[in-house]
């Protein structure tokens, strides 16, 4: 009798816990509370000569579309170690443009943004240039597909720590953004596969344009954790802002950088 009431008991508790799961069935509305907007800059200064830009916006809140968000009126000064001064020109509401000058190997240079009454600052310094001797491709299979990736080579500069940002753009058309580091090939020809994540796989002429940087390794330490955070080479994070090199709780990053294109048909 005993062992009989303990069954009935206990499925009783098994209806009461699917009655109640049932009956938790409902729409439930989130209040997510939108944060007070940040600053983001973006800059980027090369020993190329050429108009350098900086793009200052703000975050925007959650339930709007992502659009840029850009931030008139600022002041924008550029700074090197060896005494160089430049100010940015504003084109349109965010984008700034310096003249037209070439960043120098080995100087440390400083960017100043003056804007609603606060300064934010960001210091990077260019590292020595590696040109790419070639760009090949390989074919790779993950999960059964195979691809077409291009294959960027080079010499990597002995007793030196580098870090190097490949931009890949397929027809014109940006598919990826990836960092490398010489952690394991220092010293040693180098081939970087670029894997990415793009819209367009590589056919038959296609127009393949690949712009190597050399970076310092704060300019890395953000790429790269913007990289993990979008799941490249792995699963994604939890999602948190990269580590800027700005001052005053400035999201985004100023990359002094040494950079040089190469573009390629695939026969």
């Amino acid at each position: 009798m005993k062992k009989y009431t303990q069954n009935l008991i206990l499925i009783l508790c098994l209806i009461t816990g699917v009655v109640f799961l049932s009956s938790c069935e409902k729409v439930i509305d989130l209040e997510l509370k939108n944060a007070d907007p940040l600053i983001v800059i973006e800059g980027t200064i090369s020993n190329q000569s050429e108009n350098h830009f900086v793009r200052i916006s703000k975050t925007i809140p959650f339930e709007q579309s992502a659009n840029f968000n850009g931030v008139k009126g600022a002041q924008v000064t550029l700074k090197s170690s060896a005494g160089l001064s430049i100010a940015f020109t504003e084109v349109t509401d965010g984008i700034y443009r310096s003249p037209r000058l070439r960043g120098t190997p080995g100087l440390t240079y400083t960017l100043d943004v003056l804007v609603e009454g606060k300064t934010y600052s960001a210091k990077s310094t260019m590292p020595s240039p590696v040109i790419p001797d070639s760009i090949g491709f390989k074919t790779l299979s993950f999960f059964g597909n195979s691809n077409i990736y291009p294959t960027v080579y080079y010499k990597d500069p002995p007793k030196i720590q580098n870090q190097y940002r490949y931009i890949l753009k397929i027809n014109g058309k940006l598919q990826g953004d990836l960092v490398f580091e010489d952690r394991f090939n220092d010293g040693n020809a180098v081939s970087d596969v670029i894997i990415y994540d793009g819209d367009d796989d590589i056919k038959s002429g296609d127009i393949v344009d690949i712009e190597m940087q050399s970076i310092d390794r704060n300019v890395f330490k953000y790429f790269f954790a913007l990289s993990q955070i979008g799941g490249n080479g792995g699963p994604p994070v939890a999602p948190a802002n990269p580590v800027s090199n700005f001052s005053n709780g400035a999201l985004g990053i100023f990359n002094a950088c040494t950079k040089s294109t190469k573009s390629v048909v695939l026969k």
